[in-house]
């Protein structure tokens, strides 16, 4: 008897709960939405930019109302150097969650929104997660390793001090920092051409640990040197190359590290300037079929 009035209870709760199973999901949504001023982004790294571009913003509006909040609350994110992060989607945003899956899919423009970022919280690998509540849940695998970190942190501090002369001005230390990395490299191309990996080449550790380079590395490295000496700047990519982006003297610049390091035939190194501090217009004058960007993510250079 027992046996079956507890059975005839759990018949009574399962039909319950599928007869208000919408109002309770509801009332699970409608929780987090009447609380969704409470989702704040938390502590920050070492690493945060607190500083805006015309493509990204950092925002505090963690409940989204376009593709362009999404985008900001990724790169927020990001930049701040989260390993995961939730938020939701509004019910009267009623493509979010469409949006979202969009963007998550998007590895152009993920790539862009992480060119803006130290290079300590750029990401190589990253998850979005949704649910039927309007929960999107980020994950992020870093580029850099604590041991990496620790490593290029000291190369820098040594290269500091045995090549910038506080005494040069801005331009002079940035010109001295480029040679440097350029001439303490070499051109990884037996990972471009024959997908031989053997160095960190990709990324900062390549060029000033191991002494290899390709355009990320070279482009991170940079962006490096450049954060250390309060410059801002970012990183700029066409759907084959990278390089950098400085703001100097009320202007933005192009640096483009790798090629001012050319492969030549003899093995010889060269260092050129060519590269060097120049506009949007000389860049395409000297090399259009990798330098061809989306001036609608680097917003920055549609009047340089």
């Amino acid at each position: 008897m027992k046996k079956l009035v507890t059975f005839g209870i759990l018949l009574i709760i399962v039909g319950l709960t599928l007869t208000y199973k919408t109002d309770m999901l509801e009332g699970y949504y409608n929780y987090f939405f009447n609380n969704k001023d409470e989702i704040t982004l938390g502590k920050k790294n070492e690493y945060y930019r607190d500083y805006d571009f015309m493509y990204v913003q950092n925002t505090t509006n963690f409940s989204p109302k376009n593709k362009q909040d999404i985008i900001n609350i990724f790169y927020t994110v990001i930049n701040a150097g989260k390993d995961e992060f939730s938020f939701y989607c509004p019910k009267e945003y009623e493509t979010c969650m469409e949006d979202v899956r969009n963007l998550a899919r998007d590895q152009i423009t993920l790539s862009n929104i992480n060119n803006y970022v130290h290079p300590f919280n750029s990401f190589k690998n990253m998850s979005t997660q949704t649910d039927t509540l309007g929960r999107v849940k980020l994950s992020f695998v870093k580029s850099y390793s604590d041991t990496d970190i620790k490593l290029i942190k000291q190369a820098i501090k040594n290269i500091k001090n045995e090549v910038i002369n506080p005494n040069l001005s801005t331009e002079d230390q940035l010109k001295a920092i480029h040679h440097y990395i350029i001439d303490n490299s070499k051109y990884d191309s037996n990972r471009t051409d024959n997908n031989i990996i053997e160095y960190k080449s990709d990324i900062a550790y390549g060029p000033l640990i191991e002494g290899y380079g390709i355009c990320g590395g070279y482009s991170d490295a940079f962006e490096l040197f450049l954060e250390e000496l309060g410059i801002k700047s970012y990183k700029i990519s066409s759907t084959s190359h990278v390089w950098n982006a400085v703001y100097l003297y009320d202007k933005w610049y192009h640096i483009d590290l790798t090629w001012d390091d050319p492969v030549t035939n003899t093995g010889d190194q060269i260092i050129e300037d060519k590269f060097f501090m120049i506009s949007t217009n000389k860049l395409l004058e000297l090399e259009k079929s990798q330098h061809n960007f989306d001036y609608n993510s680097y917003i920055e250079f549609k009047t340089n």
